[in-house]
């Protein structure tokens, strides 16, 4: 997925503020999730975030655009992994950030994980253009 940098993305600094890198790696894994028609169900199950993280190797400027690529880690009974690769699509070949989610299934009614269903499971498996 391509993301524009945002002039206001941007920090005193110059460069892309360091929030705005989770900014970029949730709306990855949002339109991941949405592609795969894993969105939440308040009433039902669905995806949560335990624990994000992004190691930031190089700064994001603007005027540019983010290139984002996921993919998935351990799959476990109830989670599975994410890491993403953010790069520039002038220079798609240079990491410019590292990051990923723990994803947990959980049921929301109950307010517990519960094993991820045999469809989700099967998505995250399958490539995504």
């Amino acid at each position: 997925m391509d993301i524009p940098i945002r002039w206001g993305d941007m920090d005193a600094m110059g460069h892309v503020n360091n929030t705005v890198y989770f900014r970029y790696l949730e709306q990855l894994r949002i339109s991941w999730f949405d592609a795969l028609g894993m969105s939440a169900n308040p009433d039902g199950t669905g995806p949560v975030i335990v624990n994000a993280h992004c190691s930031f190797i190089r700064e994001l400027q603007y005027p540019g655009t983010v290139r984002c690529r996921l993919y998935v880690g351990q799959i476990g009974r109830s989670s599975f992994e994410t890491t993403a690769l953010l790069s520039r699509t002038d220079d798609p070949d240079t990491v410019y950030a590292e990051g990923g989610a723990k994803v947990v299934w959980v049921d929301f009614p109950k307010r517990k994980s519960t094993p991820l269903p045999d469809a989700v499971r099967k998505a995250i498996v399958e490539p995504v253009g």
